[in-house]
Formats: C-alpha cells, structure tokens, sequence
C-alpha cells in the first residue's frame, strides 16, 4: 500500500494553485474538469503521483468557502531551514502563522503557515527531526 493523496476542498481553484505552486514550490501535475458534475479538479505535488503523495485540490462550482471543522490538523511538508522557508514565504505573499522554532516539549523546528483557504500546512526542519512524539 502507499499513500496517493490527500484531498482539500477550496473556494477558489486558481488562488489554490496560485499559492501550492508559485508560495510552496509545488508543480501542477493535472487538472480534470467536470461540468456535468459541477467540480474541477487539481492535482499538485513536489514529484509525479506515481511515486510522489500528492494534494488534490477540489473546486465545487458555486462554493466559495467551507467550514474547516475541529477534526482537521494540518499538512505537513519537509524543509532545510524553517525560519528561511518562512521568510521566502512571507515575501511571496504567504501568511506565517507560527515562526520557526522548537516544538513545545521537544527539539524538532517547526513553523506553521495558512493556505488561501485557512488550511494549516506545518513546516518541519530535516535537520533538526528528532524522535519528538506529538499528540
């Protein structure tokens, strides 16, 4: 088995690809619409869905802002320095939500930013992961 995908629902498919693409490095892979069924879809990611998870983007025409829930927590992507992919994020027009630093009760530096549509994405240093345990 393998992880393909994790799917978000976004009010606005162009700002998404806008900041998975141009804020986060991410390449747009494939796009599929569905005017029967009124979706669009993007599927976007840091290497080829075959041997690559990736994010789908889902667009349902007419929706422009969804209820985000208590149960989601964030997606989580690897990165060399925390603090410097906070700060080119910043400059992009990306929205830092928690700076780059330890994770509370651990040693693994972490950074937290939000996508266009209010989804937490957590940034994690590679050099400083650790065996921290989070609940």
């Amino acid at each position: 088995m393998r992880l393909l995908h994790t799917m978000l629902r976004v009010g606005d498919l162009q700002r998404s690809i806008d900041f998975y693409t141009k804020i986060m490095g991410m390449t747009l892979l494939r796009t599929s619409e569905n005017p029967e069924y009124k979706y669009s879809l993007a599927f976007i990611g840091y290497g080829p869905e075959t041997s690559h998870t990736v994010l789908e983007l889902t667009y349902n025409h007419g929706v422009d802002s969804y209820d985000l829930g208590s149960a989601y927590g964030h997606i989580a992507i690897e990165v060399d320095d925390a603090a410097a992919a906070c700060a080119r994020i910043r400059q992009a027009g990306g929205k830092v939500t928690r700076e780059a630093g330890p994770v509370k009760g651990g040693t693994t530096v972490i950074a937290f930013v939000e996508d266009p549509d209010g989804y937490k994405v957590e940034l994690i240093e590679a050099k400083s992961r650790s065996t921290d345990q989070r609940v």
